[in-house]
C-alpha cells in the first residue's frame, strides 16, 4: 500500500576515509521513516574500484526478517549515447526468481531516458531526468510519465543531503513516489531503477578531490 518510498544509502566510513568504493548497503524506508527493508549490493572489487558507475552487480533486498523479497541484476553495458545499442539495462526479480520486470534505458542526446517494462517486457511507464543532475544545494527529480509522456504519476528524487556527504561519501537519500494502486510488481521495479539512476549519475562525487 506504500506510495512514497524512502531509500538512504548507509555511511560507509572506509570509503568516506578512503576514497575506495565499497559495497552499497540501503535502508529502505516508508514516509513514517520505518525500515521496511535493507538492501546489500553484491559484487566484486574489481568491478567497484575500475568499473564504478557502470559495474555489473545484483542487489539483494530483505525484508525485516531477512527474508530476500527483490533481487536486482545489473549486467555490465554501456551508458553513453553514442553506443545505443549497448545501453543500460536491469532485471528485477520478485519474490527472487520470478521476473517482475526491467528498466531499460533509451537513447536521447540531451536527457536521462528509462523505460519501466513489465515481466513480459511490454512497456509501462517512462522516467525522464532533467538537463543537468547535478543536483548543487539542491533537490534532483527524475520524473515519472505515463506511455506518451503527457502526463507526469510520480517522480524519484535524489535528495540534496548536504557539502560533507555529497563531497566526500557517495552516500545519497532517494524518495520515489508513484499511484498507490500501483502493480506492486512495477513498486518493485521502480525501486530497481532508483538504484540505477543513483549507479549512473551520482557515483561519482569522489572525483576531482
Amino acid at each position: 500500500q506504500l506510495d512514497r518510498i524512502i531509500i538512504h544509502q548507509q555511511v560507509e566510513l572506509l570509503e568516506a576515509i578512503l576514497g575506495t568504493e565499497t559495497c552499497s548497503k540501503y535502508e529502505i524506508k516508508n514516509h513514517l521513516g520505518q525500515r521496511v527493508y535493507f538492501a546489500v549490493e553484491e559484487n566484486g572489487c574489481f568491478d567497484r574500484n575500475l568499473c564504478s558507475p557502470i559495474r555489473s552487480f545484483t542487489i539483494r533486498i530483505a525484508d525485516n526478517s531477512g527474508q530476500e523479497v527483490i533481487t536486482v541484476n545489473r549486467p555490465l553495458r554501456c551508458s553513453s549515447c553514442w553506443f545505443p545499442c549497448f545501453l543500460q539495462e536491469l532485471e528485477v526479480q520478485s519474490p527472487p526468481g520470478t521476473i517482475a520486470g526491467y528498466v531499460v534505458q533509451n537513447w536521447d542526446p540531451f536527457l536521462p531516458k528509462f523505460t519501466i517494462q513489465n515481466e513480459s517486457k511490454e512497456d509501462v511507464l517512462k522516467i525522464i531526468g532533467p538537463y543537468a543532475t547535478c543536483g548543487c544545494f539542491e533537490d534532483v527529480e527524475f520524473e515519472v510519465k505515463v506511455l506518451n509522456e503527457m502526463s507526469t504519476i510520480g517522480k524519484i528524487s535524489k535528495y540534496w543531503s548536504g557539502f560533507v556527504n555529497n563531497v566526500f561519501t557517495n552516500t545519497a537519500n532517494f524518495g520515489i513516489q508513484v499511484p498507490v494502486d500501483l502493480d506492486v510488481k512495477i513498486k518493485a521495479v521502480m525501486i530497481g531503477a532508483c538504484f540505477l539512476i543513483d549507479l549512473m549519475f551520482f557515483e561519482n562525487s569522489l572525483d576531482g578531490l
